[in-house]
């Protein structure tokens, strides 16, 4: 049992059937066929408006290609130093930006600050010895498990554009989130002022698919060369497609997101009753970050759960489309059964 990460899991049968039957016969290449087009129409469906999409089969293509058409190689891109981008993207995107340097902030809960944004958005304006602000990014949901509130996100939003900077999000996760916030697509993006999504779809049950939606069009011309030349123009597109039709397909991702969040908020409140246990933060979504007693931890991996550690004997679970109740409730049984272990010592 594995609560490593969503990615641990494989993709969801629905996803599989519609790569199999989208095998099947010739198709244009390069996207220039009929399903490329008909998810496209889907996604703007979902987001209420006139976006340009763009699929590719990485996330951490889908960041840094969205960072690359946002802020020149002189600039900085503000983000959280547990983003993302900043700690797992192996520099990639100073890579695709050709250099844009990453200015980190700080802030509880992994989440930045719209008013801490502002200050050093407005630093080093004009000046030829500093990187020139040129765009935000936060992740949703973060790498802390937290989620951004649309009022969070209007706020950062409004601070960017004041400083003439673009807003990206970086979405790998965005179904949790928006399951999370009850709230629709479009509220969550770019009616909240977010120019730029990563919509992630590999962690919630896709083989290995991401989407690129830009809700400001005058960007699309250049992604367009920039994903050809970051070697994520799929010559057999339909196959990325098909992921992505049977994903939104009687809004299967939201399904998959909301049985996700459910098995974590079982998990954390199954947890909270295990004596030397904490949260740091609620359970927002489908990923939690109890602190353990050593002695648990060591018997929760001598049983064989998965699962990452971080230092003061934190450790990282995370629930998936296919979580198994059954599951999340050996892990408390076992967290339990190995607490009163301990105390009994």
């Amino acid at each position: 049992m594995n609560f490593a990460s969503d990615n641990v899991t494989g993709a969801a049968p629905e996803i599989l059937e519609a790569m199999a039957a989208a095998n099947d016969g010739p198709l244009m290449p390069y996207g220039n066929d009929d399903l490329t087009h008909q998810v496209e129409d889907k996604i703007r469906q979902i987001f209420e408006t006139e976006a340009d999409v763009f699929l590719v089969a990485t996330g951490s293509a889908a960041n840094s290609l969205s960072l690359s058409v946002l802020t020149p190689p002189w600039g900085a891109v503000i983000c959280h130093r547990q983003s993302h981008i900043n700690e797992d993207e192996c520099g990639a995107p100073e890579f695709f930006t050709n250099g844009a340097k990453l200015v980190v902030l700080d802030g509880p809960g992994a989440k930045i600050d719209a008013a801490d944004l502002d200050r050093h958005a407005g630093e080093g304006r004009g000046d030829v010895h500093r990187v020139q602000p040129a765009a935000a990014s936060i992740t949703q949901e973060t790498e802390a498990g937290t989620v951004y509130s649309l009022d969070e996100i209007t706020a950062i939003a409004e601070a960017c554009h004041g400083h003439e900077m673009k807003l990206h999000m970086d979405g790998a996760r965005f179904a949790n989130a928006v399951v999370a916030l009850h709230c629709s697509p479009a509220e969550a993006t770019w009616k909240a002022g977010v120019d730029v999504l990563s919509f992630g779809a590999t962690k919630n049950g896709a083989l290995a698919a991401e989407a690129v939606v830009l809700f400001d069009k005058g960007l699309a011309e250049e992604f367009a060369f920039r994903r050809k030349r970051g070697g994520h123009l799929f010559s057999k597109m339909r196959l990325l497609s098909a992921q992505w039709d049977a994903y939104l397909n009687d809004d299967l991702w939201l399904k998959n997101a909301r049985h996700a969040n459910a098995m974590a908020a079982r998990l954390g409140e199954g947890l909270a009753g295990v004596p030397g246990v904490t949260l740091p933060n609620p359970v927002a979504a489908n990923e939690l970050f109890p602190a353990l007693p050593r002695p648990v931890i060591d018997g929760l991996k001598a049983d064989g759960f998965g699962f990452y550690e971080f230092p003061g004997d934190t450790i990282r679970l995370v629930c998936a489309y296919n979580t198994k109740a059954e599951d999340v409730d050996a892990f408390i049984a076992a967290a339990q059964a190995h607490a009163n272990s301990t105390a009994a010592e």
